[in-house]
Parts: C-alpha cells; structure tokens; sequence
C-alpha cells in the first residue's frame, strides 16, 4: 500500500507542476504484445476486454497485428503487464 500512497504523492506533486522534469521520466514503448500479456495473466480474449475495458474487437485486431494500440493504450498495457492486480482492483465498481 504504501508503494500506492507513495506514487500518488508523486503523481499530484508532478500534477501541480512542483516536481523537477529531470527527476522522472516516462516510457511508453513503441510495441507491446498484447498477446503475450493476455496469455501471461491465463485469460481468454473475451475476459482479458471484459475486466481491463477493450471492446472485444480492438482486442483481436491487436493481436492479430491488423492494428496497433495507440500511445495511451500502449500506456496502459504495458501497466496492466506489469502490475495487473492493481489494474483490476482500481477498476473495481464501488470501492
């Protein structure tokens, strides 16, 4: 919990323009394996667009490299790939 507390309070320092731009620096990749994430976390593709917000769809061309996810989805994939747990329970419904 604390990593949580902690990032917020960088997040509104940086929000508030207070934070150096030196001091933090963000990548978001040019590629990302929607796949490999999908297959990583044991979901199916209707289950992996169903809890993380994807229209099934978009899911598929992805995978299927017909398209490409844009900078914000490449965003939040990649945050999904690493903390998923989070993801899942900041999309919780009522908490």
């Amino acid at each position: 919990m604390s990593r949580i507390v902690q990032g917020a309070r960088e997040a509104l320092t940086i929000a508030k323009g207070e934070a150096d731009p030196n001091d933090y620096a963000v990548h978001i990749p040019e590629t990302i394996d929607v796949r490999r994430i999908r297959k990583k976390l044991g979901m199916t593709q209707a289950a992996f667009a169903c809890v993380f917000g994807f229209r099934l769809a978009t899911l598929r061309h992805w995978e299927q490299r017909k398209r490409i996810p844009e900078g914000p989805a490449r965003a939040y994939l990649t945050v999904i790939d690493r903390e998923p747990e989070a993801v899942r329970k900041a999309l919780r419904a009522g908490e």
